[in-house]
């Protein structure tokens, strides 16, 4: 028998395969392909306080190994989330969390607090780094002042879990990263998409109405992997990896770097099945390789 099951601080996941926000809608989309129990946990799509509309059309295309997207937190808010989401999900067997993001420090707060009433969902992710949005996102997670305020003034008004995904647009991840722990981040996740641009040179004219829009995919994992192996020797709070994952082995680069858990994005948009296959692979791996426990493999680099 092989031990899958890993801890984000006093968080437990029966396995360290998480799905990454804004890739997955709400989990119910991909119930239909997948039992959503088999999942270490999966992170709902961006939450705002007030719904959004997102950006224009069009807002995503296909890159070589990857995609950009400027969906722009597309989302109906988090008082929709409450009453219309959240009763969905409330019974299912495994870690429901959310991803948070606003405009401001206050609008942080407030959805916060309002999922803070919500006693299933025991961990939440604070986007401080979603480069699609004009204000907000990237703006706080730029700077080590910037990201340390929005961590500490959610700290106050959220009293489980609280991981904070990162950017990797950033001259030194690791500074950010360790300002968010000294905040009061429990754990962080990386890296959010990468700034990208892709022209259409017949129209000749950017693709993306926004002109730049978040990488991700394959392309990113080498940057991805690269960043979890500085922050992991760096703070001692768990970091949970993503960036490009597409199977067993992938993923396994991430844990060997230090990631005590991963997130898989891009990939279910080409194979809803894969975050299955991956956890599949991972035991398939642990028992060739006589590993009882994938804690054994974690930050052996």
């Amino acid at each position: 028998m092989v031990n899958l099951g890993v801890k984000l601080g006093s968080l437990e996941l029966k396995n360290p395969v998480l799905t990454a926000s804004g890739t997955f809608g709400y989990g119910l989309e991909y119930a239909d392909f997948m039992n959503l129990e088999r999942l270490g946990g999966f992170i709902v799509k961006g939450t705002t306080l007030e719904p959004r509309q997102g950006n224009p059309y069009p807002r995503m295309a296909e890159t070589p190994s990857g995609m950009l997207n400027a969906v722009g937190l597309q989302n109906k808010g988090v008082e929709n989330f409450a009453t219309e989401t959240y009763p969905k999900l409330e019974a299912l067997d495994t870690e429901v969390m959310v991803n948070v993001s606003g405009a401001s420090v206050d609008q942080y707060v407030a959805t916060a607090e309002r999922l803070a009433e919500l006693p299933r969902i025991h961990a939440i992710e604070l986007n401080i780094s979603c480069p699609n949005v004009k204000q907000g996102g990237m703006a706080f997670g730029t700077t080590t002042d910037g990201a340390a305020q929005v961590v500490k003034a959610v700290r106050k008004a959220w009293p489980r879990h609280l991981m904070v995904k990162l950017s990797p647009n950033v001259t030194s991840i690791t500074d950010i990263a360790l300002a968010v722990e000294a905040a009061g981040a429990d754990s962080v996740s990386l890296i959010n998409t990468l700034l990208g641009m892709a022209v259409d040179v017949e129209r000749r004219k950017p693709v993306l109405s926004t002109i730049t829009g978040g990488l991700s995919g394959p392309a990113v994992r080498p940057v991805a992997v690269r960043m979890v192996w500085q922050v992991a020797k760096a703070v001692g709070i768990p970091v949970v990896g993503l960036g490009g994952i597409t199977d067993a082995r992938d993923a396994l680069e991430f844990i060997m770097a230090g990631a005590t858990a991963v997130q898989i994005g891009t990939a279910n948009f080409l194979d809803p099945a894969t975050c299955i296959k991956v956890i599949d692979g991972l035991e398939d791996y642990c028992q060739r390789h006589g590993v009882v426990d994938i804690a054994e493999l974690r930050g052996i680099i």
